[in-house]
């Protein structure tokens, strides 16, 4: 049976658990021999490093492969684009706008897809985030994650994993930027007994009593044309000292990054004692070899 990873649901709670477990033990050769092909539909710091870094310590050979160079469904179908990979790698992994094109690569391909990043989903990023409370905060289960902002597929993510792990999730977004009744509705389906999931009515209302507060920027690559007026909407929802003093003393502060200082968040709590950001960005690479390892498995 061919491991997919498009969303963080796609896989068990007790397989989310393991990728993590995977994440954190000694890098064990399981890509020896193997390439993975990395297309990126969308430029990345973070991502093509941590995948790349996380394929050579695993014995792997990255290949970064280009919008121009791959260009799906223009110079050719997604279905036709893998079905050429897959003859010389052992994985596909993709960072694409539509996330339809990861699902339709899945479908007929003979070697794992993996989602670096899709309009709709953030998965891999969603394990960092997770390996890094349960590094600070312990066991996942039981604890209060808040999410301010924009609602984005990092956010998505992140909700999908903390409730499948048993988390209490709180969103607090403006008026039109907040989930959708689809996205409740599987929330609800994922959630483990005991987790649960609420929109908060003001930040305050949000944060107060958080184990974790994250956001992420307001305007996303392509949104640039947006940045102003997405400014003005979101500025209650800036995270300063002030906001997450409100969250528990003990609570950590999470960036998926890049951060855009002064709109989401201000310098104070990126660089400040609580923040959790650089190793959370580390984590990017140890969780991208657990999955490969448990791809492997």
């Amino acid at each position: 049976m061919i491991r997919h990873f498009l969303e963080i649901d796609d896989v068990s709670p007790e397989a989310l658990v393991e990728i993590l477990d995977a994440s954190e033990a000694v890098a064990t050769p399981v890509l020896s021999g193997k390439s993975v092909a990395m297309i990126f539909e969308k430029p990345s710091l973070r991502t093509r490093n941590s995948t790349e870094m996380a394929v050579v310590q695993l014995g792997g050979h990255p290949v970064f492969i280009t919008d121009a160079e791959a260009g799906i469904d223009r110079r050719e179908d997604a279905e036709d684009v893998v079905r050429t990979l897959q003859q010389y790698h052992q994985v596909v992994a993709a960072r694409v706008f539509e996330h339809d094109k990861l699902v339709r690569m899945a479908r007929v391909s003979s070697v794992p897809i993996v989602n670096l990043l899709s309009d709709d989903a953030h998965p891999v990023q969603a394990l960092a985030d997770l390996l890094t409370i349960r590094q600070h905060s312990g066991p996942i289960a039981g604890l209060t994650i808040c999410w301010l902002g924009d609602f984005t597929n990092v956010s998505r993510s992140l909700a999908l994993g903390a409730l499948m792990l048993g988390a209490h999730m709180i969103v607090c977004c403006p008026e039109g930027y907040g989930p959708g009744s689809e996205d409740i509705d599987r929330f609800v389906r994922v959630a483990m007994k005991g987790a649960t999931f609420t929109v908060a009515s003001s930040p305050q209302q949000a944060v107060s009593g958080a184990d974790v507060v994250t956001t992420d920027a307001w305007y996303s690559m392509g949104q640039e044309s947006e940045a102003e007026a997405r400014r003005e909407i979101m500025q209650p929802y800036r995270v300063d000292a002030l906001l997450m003093s409100q969250a528990k003393e003990t609570a950590i502060f999470l960036h998926c990054l890049p951060a855009h200082r002064g709109d989401e968040a201000t310098s104070e709590v990126l660089d400040g004692p609580q923040s959790r950001m650089w190793p959370q960005a580390q984590n990017r690479m140890h969780t991208m070899r657990g999955l490969f390892t448990w791809l492997f498995a």
